[in-house]
């Protein structure tokens, strides 16, 4: 898979033959227990997911872990798996683009872009976001959209910023990787799904930094894949998962 990093584990993870046909797809940010009992109740035998259930090779498989739990479970149900990560959080209207538009953000370009060979076609990829918005916010109206807009329950950010904010610097996911060269781009905000405790330090009224769970920058992937497939196969039924499975809990 050409768009996606070398560390990555993308594409088809537990397999139907060629001959099988899919009798429908669950799209899902993470593969669980749970989510493949939803899968067999709704008589899908596909699960499209964003996360890898396999990212690391697995030494056994028992009922040790939930990733081993889930791969039986799979197997025995025959219930295929396809993940789209990193090459979807690199490809234009991608994650990022995503969290973009529901920002309402406009003039929207990659941060790092770079050209691709697909097939026979050459394409643009890259990490992160920057866009505008249409007008500008002041930081702490700013910050109040983005946590009513992914619906947040705790939001981490920077001290507030003393100027307003028009250009935004994002990336879905573990993007923290990007702040530099958002700083670098000027940027008057920087948004992420997770970034370190010590990384918050040396910004003060620099770029306004604001960190909104991994979970919560990429629930949207479930949409990309049903408009994706939708286009692919428009026959296929589809079923966007009912199931949170973010693990993190708020008190």
């Amino acid at each position: 898979m050409p768009l996606q990093e070398s560390y990555d584990n993308a594409g088809l993870q537990i397999g139907l033959t060629a001959e099988q046909e899919a009798s429908g797809a669950l799209l899902c940010l993470d593969v669980t227990e749970e989510v493949i009992r939803e899968a067999i109740d709704l008589g899908c035998n596909l699960i499209v997911s964003h996360h890898p259930l396999l990212f690391r090779p697995l030494r056994r498989v028992t009922e040790g872990t939930q990733v081993e739990r889930c791969v039986r479970m799979a197997i025995q149900n025959d219930i295929a798996i396809y993940a789209a990560h990193t090459n979807l959080d690199n490809a234009e209207d991608g994650v990022n683009y995503r969290i973009a538009e529901k920002l309402g953000l406009v003039d929207v370009g990659m941060m790092q872009p770079h050209e691709v060979a697909v097939g026979d076609r050459r394409v643009t990829a890259g990490s992160g976001l920057l866009g505008y918005l249409p007008a500008a916010e002041d930081s702490l109206a700013f910050l109040q959209r983005i946590k009513d807009v992914f619906h947040i329950e705790c939001l981490q950010h920077n001290e507030l910023l003393g100027r307003p904010i028009q250009s935004v610097a994002l990336c879905g996911g573990a993007g923290a990787f990007l702040l530099d060269e958002a700083v670098r781009l000027e940027a008057d905000a920087f948004l992420t799904g997770e970034m370190s405790y010590h990384q918050f330090f040396g910004h003060e009224q620099e770029i306004q930094i604001a960190v909104m769970g991994h979970y919560q920058s990429e629930q949207y992937t479930r949409e990309i894949f049903f408009q994706l497939i939708s286009d692919l196969a428009p026959g296929l039924p589809l079923f966007m998962t009912s199931v949170d499975t973010n693990p993190i809990r708020y008190l």
